[in-house]
């Protein structure tokens, strides 16, 4: 499922792993820095989910500092929110992981 998108600038999309309760968010921009929310309502109520995202490093920068990544892990169910910060040229990976 697309989260949002706009041709040429930036791109967001959701995807739910076959067989199991795991989603992996991907997320991609241009040359501009973007900040997001998502809701995560697509995910199955009273269950628990581990989060891990691989995004941008404090500094990156798509030309002077592309290899900058930062590896995060937290909890999140039904409705919570997830902020995204992309860096210019940027982009963030989160595995949803069902944990219950």
């Amino acid at each position: 499922m697309v989260l949002n998108a706009k041709i040429g600038d930036y791109y967001t999309v959701a995807r739910k792993e076959k067989n199991t309760g795991n989603w992996y968010i991907g997320s991609i921009t241009d040359e501009n820095p973007r900040e997001f929310e998502f809701c995560l309502d697509f995910l199955k109520p009273d269950t628990r989910y581990e989060v891990t995202a691989y995004r941008d490093g404090k500094n990156a920068h798509w030309s002077e500092n592309p290899t900058s990544v930062e590896i995060l892990k937290s909890e999140v169910k039904k409705g919570d929110v997830i902020k995204v910060k992309l860096a210019p040229g940027g982009g963030q990976a989160i595995q949803i992981k069902c944990i219950e």
